[in-house]
């Protein structure tokens, strides 16, 4: 989104990959349509990521691919109760779309579950991802600043040098917070 912006999305990625556009409505009206669109041009999957979840590498990605191989469906579950990551293979993108798998209310604690029952009731079977975790709110950056303390080599260096750059950290909010930036 915005859907001008496809075609710079197809110039960056590898051959093969197919950018679809955006639709007007809810979030998850917008993933039937990419699901919809990706079943009817016959492709074998489909993956669909957040763009809020800077930890979403080409190996999370390449998880996703593989394990597809032996489920319909692919998630990768965030902290929050959500996920950051969907990958649909052929009987999902058959099913899923009409079949209401997206049809409830997302950016909630339960969208995870909700989307498992939904897929439960399609008879798709499911694989998880490793968890990862997206940025919403405050305390998500906040989680982020702690976890770079802890692991060093957290995987969004881009996304730390931004935050560090323009400030964009939370305020410290005490005491053991890391959450001022470096100088």
């Amino acid at each position: 989104d915005p859907p001008s912006a496809t075609s710079e999305f197809v110039a960056c990625a590898p051959v093969g990959v197919r950018a679809v556009a955006q639709t007007a409505g809810e979030l998850g009206a917008r993933m039937s349509h990419v699901a919809r669109q990706a079943g009817a041009a016959g492709a074998p999957f489909a993956l669909l990521r957040g763009s809020d979840s800077p930890c979403l590498d080409r190996h999370v990605l390449r998880d996703a691919v593989a394990a597809l191989a032996r489920a319909d469906l692919v998630l990768c579950p965030d902290r929050d109760g959500g996920y950051n990551l969907v990958g649909l293979g052929r009987r999902a993108l058959e099913r899923g779309p009409g079949g209401g798998l997206f049809d409830h209310p997302m950016s909630t604690p339960t969208v995870l579950n909700d989307t498992l029952a939904r897929a439960g009731r399609l008879d798709l079977r499911i694989d998880l991802l490793a968890p990862g975790f997206d940025i919403d709110r405050f305390e998500d950056l906040r989680w982020l600043a702690e976890r770079r303390l802890e692991r060093p080599g957290i995987p969004c260096p881009r996304t730390l040098a931004l935050l560090d750059e323009h400030r964009l950290w939370p305020p410290d909010d005490g005491p053991r917070s890391p959450l001022s930036p470096r100088a």
